[in-house]
This record gives structure tokens, sequence and C-alpha cells, in this order.
């Protein structure tokens, strides 16, 4: 790996994130590239949807809504281990979100006036799978069990159409996915990918298709599968998805502009290089553009882990893709003075995942202020949280860490205050209000307020 040596030096914010380059991911230059994409499906619904999935994906799932009887093929033909599995990570997951669930807030003002902030789920929510160089139950969990726990009422999934796929799943996302959907209860699911999923859920669509053939054999009876456009669209994707995202903003809100992901270990020299470089590795397996990061106060570990990943590289089974992310502008050792030194680039650097290695771990994870997700000591893989923890996977990358958090029960809910004041309430604050509407040149405001008191601003 790249080796960034800040020792006998204590860098500025601004220089510490120069010396900690991002993987190239220029979301502007694709927003422009997919933005035929998205007006397609806005104009031409379901046939767009259709036409784009044979020229990205290479193949037209035989309904774009996958058909319930599949789903329950799909849970019924599901690996008895991966099941188990599966449920314990729902479980676990489920556990953790409830606890997030925030409650109503009522506060006295005043005599006669009250301000109620009322949390209300988002109305309807379009949760991406991504499908690409690998699969991922995993993300249907942490997507959905947030959003079911928030009370959000109608949840729609999509994941690319795999045309590897043959039987009854031809044409239709990876099974492993319809299945947990099926565990999860969401029965609303699209075999769309790619920026036409995200402009689907945006837009919406309408397609008249043949059902089930009826009962005794006679012709198959007229069916019409709808997606209703979506309130909110979550989940991480490839750079064309963050890209449709960055481009229905506003129209729907999304959760974040997701990017290539990211591990960052703080270790010392009590740590095992075995683990660090296991844990390194195991972020660089999902993408070329992933980023692996260790700092530390140790070139003795430094040099392990070199030597660690030089012999577990070549074993790993992506090791070409693994290869090149280690070897990307975004992967480095960082040598630093001493912990406090390391500390401080952690937080510039703002890691989505942040593994704390050292000891006392506890305390150093105490001082950190920037990261998605923390992982402390070494019993604490980032692979425990990317499946079974109880936490949630989907965080923040390229620094925005630093201002924003991963998904949670929160990201669905919405803060409306109601406020509720009687006329003696009213009466009371009235010169303040009018006071402050002419200050701002704003008479209309405070005329609102007089008007009801003879047009007089009451004493």
């Amino acid at each position: 790996m790249n080796r960034t040596d800040l020792r006998g030096s204590r860098p500025t914010r601004r220089a510490l994130r120069d010396a900690l380059p991002r993987a190239e991911f220029d979301v502007a230059a694709a927003a422009e590239s997919v933005r035929p994409v998205v007006e397609a499906v806005a104009h031409r619904g379901a046939e767009a949807l259709r036409e784009l999935s044979a020229r990205f994906d290479g193949v037209v799932p035989p309904r774009l809504r996958v058909p319930a009887t599949v789903l329950d093929a799909a849970l019924a033909a599901l690996d008895p281990g991966l099941r188990a599995a599966l449920e314990e990570s729902i479980r676990r997951s489920r556990l953790v979100h409830a606890d997030q669930r925030r409650t109503d807030v009522t506060t006295r003002v005043v005599p006669g006036g009250i301000v109620t902030e009322r949390w209300v789920p988002v109305e309807r929510v379009g949760l991406y799978v991504p499908g690409g160089l690998a699969v991922y139950p995993s993300s249907v969990v942490m997507n959905v069990v947030p959003a079911q726990e928030a009370g959000v009422g109608s949840l729609a999934v999509t994941s690319p159409p795999q045309r590897e796929n043959v039987g009854v799943f031809a044409g239709y996302p990876h099974p492993a996915i319809l299945a947990t959907c099926a565990l999860l209860g969401v029965d609303e699911v699209y075999a769309v990918g790619g920026a036409q999923a995200i402009a689907m859920f945006a837009y919406g669509f309408s397609e008249t298709v043949q059902g089930a053939t009826e009962p005794g054999g006679g012709p198959a009876r007229t069916e019409t599968d709808v997606c209703e456009p979506v309130s909110m669209i979550t989940g991480p994707g490839s750079i064309w998805v963050t890209a449709a995202k960055r481009l229905v903003q506003g129209l729907v809100g999304i959760d974040a502009e997701a990017g290539p992901t990211e591990i960052a270990v703080l270790a010392d020299d009590g740590a095992d290089p075995e683990h660090v470089a296991a844990d390194l590795l195991s972020q660089a397996e999902h993408d070329p553009l992933a980023a692996s990061v260790l700092v530390t106060d140790s070139e003795r570990l430094a040099d392990a882990v070199d030597a660690a990943l030089a012999r577990r590289v070549p074993e790993a089974k992506h090791g070409e893709r693994i290869r090149e992310a280690l070897a990307g502008r975004q992967s480095r050792i960082v040598l630093v003075d001493d912990l406090d030194a390391g500390i401080d680039v952690c937080d510039a650097y703002a890691a989505e995942h942040l593994e704390i290695q050292t000891a006392d771990a506890d305390a150093v994870a105490a001082r950190i202020t920037n990261a998605g997700a923390i992982f402390v000591g070494p019993w604490t893989p980032v692979s425990l949280g990317d499946y079974a923890a109880g936490s949630n996977h989907v965080l923040p990358t390229a620094g925005s860490a630093a201002h924003s958090s991963g998904l949670s029960v929160q990201s669905f809910l919405r803060g409306i205050h109601v406020v509720r004041y009687d006329e003696a309430a009213l009466r009371a604050i009235a010169p303040h209000v009018v006071a402050l509407a002419q200050a701002e040149d704003l008479p209309g405001h405070g005329q609102a307020i007089t008007a009801r008191f003879g047009d007089e601003v009451p004493r």
C-alpha cells in the first residue's frame, strides 16, 4: 500500500484532507450522462424501463413488478443456513432500530400557548438494492427494517434483473434478494436496476400485462402493474444510481449521495497485523474504488500489515479487484507520531467505517467526532456491522460523516410542529410580534396579529 508519513508535523485540517485523497467519483459528470435515462423513464414509463433493462442489464424481466409467486418460490428455495443468518440479522436490527423511535413532545411555552413536535413517517419509500459486482441481501435488511420501525406505510424494493437467473427466477433479481424481501413481508418488488430504477421511483409507471391463466384453462386475464411515485429513495448503488438520485432530489427526498465504501483503522503497536490486514482487505473486495486506510504510530505494525496483505491478497477470491483498490490513490498507510495525531487524521478523513484497535480502545473511540460508524476493539470488525451487529450499514461516505448520519429510523421520520395559542397567550406576545414584523418591513405580518384585536396593538 502507498504510505503517507506525517511524523514530525502537525498538519492543518485542510492539509490532512489533501494528504488523504478519495477515489475519483465525479457525480456531476455522471449526472449529465444519466439525464437522458431519467427523462426517458419520466416521459415513457414502462416502455423506457424495458428498453433500458435490455441495454444495461442484458435481459428484460417478464414483468417489471415481481409476481408474488416468484417471491414465494425464492423464500421456499432459500438455503436454511442463509435463512437462519438473515433471520438473526433481522432480529438484531429490529432490536437496535426499535430503540430509535421518537416520541411526540409538547412544550408549554406560556399559559395558553403550546408547541408540539409530532413525528410522522414518510408516506411511501423506494428502497434500492444493488446487484452489480455482488449481491446484497443484507442491504434489503438494512433499508427495510428502519423504514418499517419508523412506521412507513408503503415500501417498495427494486434490484437489477439478473440475466444468469434460470427457471422461475429468469429475468428477475437474485433469488436471495427476493427471499429476503419475502422474509421481511415486502411484497412490492421490482426487477429494475441502475439510474432507471431511481427514475421509476421518482416518476412511477403503469403497465398492462398478462396475468395468470383463468381457472379451468381459460385465457390469461389482463392485469395492470402500477408503481406509484415515492416520497423518498434510499439505498446504496453505483455512480449512475448516485447521479440519478442527484437529478431527482427535490422531487423526492434521498438518503445520501453514497460513494465507494471506505474503512479506516486506527491502530497502535499492540494491534494484530493479521486482523488489520484482513479488515482492510474485506472492504477492498467491494469495489476497485474502495478505500482502505491504516493510521498508526507504529512503523513495525505498518510493515507487518503490508506483509500480511502480500500473503492474503493472492489467495483472495476477488484478488484482482482487491489489488486495484489497495493500490489506488484512495488507499494508504498513514504514519503519525502518536494516537493524538492519529485521532486528528481520522477526524479529518471522516471515514464511513472506523475501527479502533488500540490500547484503551473505548477511550480513544470516545474522542472521535467524525465517522459513519465506529467499531471498537479487536473483536468488532466492520464485517460484523455489515451483517449482524444490529447497527445499520448504510453510512455516509466521502467525508460526509463530518455532517451526516447513517440510515436509521430518524431518516424516515419528519418532525411537524403543531402550534396552539389561545386569545390571552396571543394578546400577551402581540406587541413583540408586531415589533419584529415592522423591523423586517413586513407590515402584513403584524396586521395578521392586530386584526384579531380590532386593528390595535394589545397593551
